[in-house]
């Protein structure tokens, strides 16, 4: 009989003992995954009246915590909150976070990263450390300039500034108003989300980083420098055709509109920039080969997950199977793709001598006392793309395209203008688009998806540029 109890006890220490270990397993190795997991309702309960930091434009709160009476202590303010959702997101009760306010959660509560620390400090009431202030790069000037520019229209407009990647502006048309979002009450909160999911304009997407979209010719700036790193000069001259036949297909690519770009039999990579000349750049695709053309694409960060403070869509250039595919593709039609905030950055490079910086919407983050906070993953130093004589070369050629080209309706009196117009055929309405630049100032992106028939990034995307970049040019 002593026996057997004996081996019932030993059985039942081992099993005690697996158990111990498994908690504390899941304690160490997973406490960080259980305790933010979305489907956590205690935490969420708990961290919704807290007294989160600020996110912080020019100086001002764009979002803040203010204390209410009711069953929360505090409660999320987002003060012209349709101007920045798509960046502040929403911090909610039902439908969670998103955008900056989930990003940067912790940062926001200004918590502890350690579960045992923050347990104990639950356990003796000591979780008094106050949220944190993150001070962002918009500036809120050169943002209303987009809003108002786009006037309605779906699309996006990115602005960075080239030597440090600071956006200065990321606004999608349509947006919506985070406050029902972040009610109390959960009735509120859900009528509201409904209307944001039945709504066909898709307000919720954020087109400036989630969505890709066909370039169409502002890819060119890709196929250019390619062509320039590797021998081609601004002044090398081409075949001036109105269609250039391709092997493995019997439809040709044709000039927009159609017929020779010029009034001679040849034409410069200059004058082919300038009027966005089809066939010239196919040309300068087939000579340079599906394995040249993609290494340049992703040197420009095509086929990679950019660093960035947001989740951000990766632009794709695909693998090309043949030669119609990379026909079609130097024109950045086919199954090419990119997000707007990218296409600033690939402008911001060219501007930047070559150098593509770091995308970033975050300037500082200061405690609750005032003292500035190291950040975790510092920012890179900008990356060098292409020489800084091709970044010249290219940006003389797209200040000649503002000059007398495509992009015309961009320029500004007296002030250094470049930029490359896109109009990327997709279905029944044209996606359109303006890349460019303001000086060393500022880089820029607008796109218009389905932009309506007719459409053109030299008539519909060129003017929205202007009017921010003045925004821009009054800092």
């Amino acid at each position: 009989m002593t026996r057997q109890m004996r081996r019932v006890g030993v059985f039942l220490l081992v099993l005690f003992g697996a158990a111990f270990v498994q908690l504390n397993v899941l304690s160490v190795f997973s406490s960080e995954q259980l305790v933010n997991h979305p489907a956590n309702q205690r935490v969420i309960l708990r961290e919704f009246g807290e007294a989160r930091g600020p996110l912080v434009v020019d100086g001002a709160a764009i979002v803040s915590s203010t204390p209410t009476d009711g069953q929360f202590a505090f409660l999320r303010r987002y003060d012209d909150g349709e101007l920045f959702a798509h960046i502040t997101g929403y911090y909610s009760l039902v439908v969670q976070r998103s955008g900056l306010e989930a990003a940067l959660n912790d940062t926001l509560r200004g918590a502890p990263t350690e579960l045992v620390t923050q347990n104990l400090a639950g356990l003796f009431n000591r979780f008094t450390q106050g949220g944190n202030a993150v001070e962002l790069t918009i500036d809120p000037a050169v943002q209303r300039a987009a809003r108002q520019a786009l006037a309605g229209r779906i699309g996006a407009i990115v602005v960075i500034e080239p030597s440090t990647g600071a956006v200065l502006a990321s606004y999608a048309n349509p947006t919506y108003d985070p406050a029902p979002l972040a009610a109390p009450n959960r009735q509120v909160v859900t009528d509201a989300w409904q209307r944001l999911l039945d709504d066909p304009d898709r307000p919720l997407v954020d087109r400036a980083t989630a969505e890709t979209y066909p370039p169409g010719s502002i890819f060119k700036l890709v196929v250019a420098a390619a062509a320039l790193e590797t021998g081609t000069n601004p002044d090398s001259v081409f075949a001036d055709v109105a269609e250039l036949a391709i092997p493995g297909t019997n439809r040709p690519i044709n000039n927009f509109p159609p017929g020779p770009c010029g009034p001679n039999d040849t034409i410069s990579l200059t004058d082919a920039l300038i009027r966005s000349c089809n066939t010239v750049f196919v040309q300068l695709a087939l000579t340079l080969g599906e394995e040249q053309l993609s290494a340049y694409a992703k040197r420009f960060g095509f086929n990679q997950r950019l660093a960035y403070d947001l989740p951000l869509a990766a632009s794709v250039f695909p693998e090309l199977a043949d030669t119609p595919a990379l026909a079609q593709s130097a024109l950045g039609q086919r199954d090419v793709r990119m997000t707007a905030l990218h296409a600033a950055q690939i402008a911001a490079t060219i501007v930047n001598d070559g150098a593509m910086p770091q995308a970033h919407l975050v300037r500082q983050i200061r405690d609750a006392n005032g003292r500035i906070l190291p950040r975790s993953g510092a920012r890179t130093d900008p990356r060098a793309v292409i020489t800084t004589q091709t970044a010249r070369q290219l940006e003389a050629m797209m200040v000649a395209t503002v000059d007398r080209g495509t992009a015309r309706r961009a320029r500004i009196a007296n002030r250094r203008v470049g930029g490359k117009t896109g109009t990327a055929q997709t279905g029944t309405t044209p996606t359109v688009w303006f890349v460019g630049f303001l000086d060393n100032q500022a880089a820029i992106a607008v796109v218009l998806p389905q932009a309506g028939e007719g459409a053109q990034g030299g008539t519909d995307a060129a003017p929205i540029a202007r009017e921010v970049l003045r925004a821009v040019a009054a800092r």
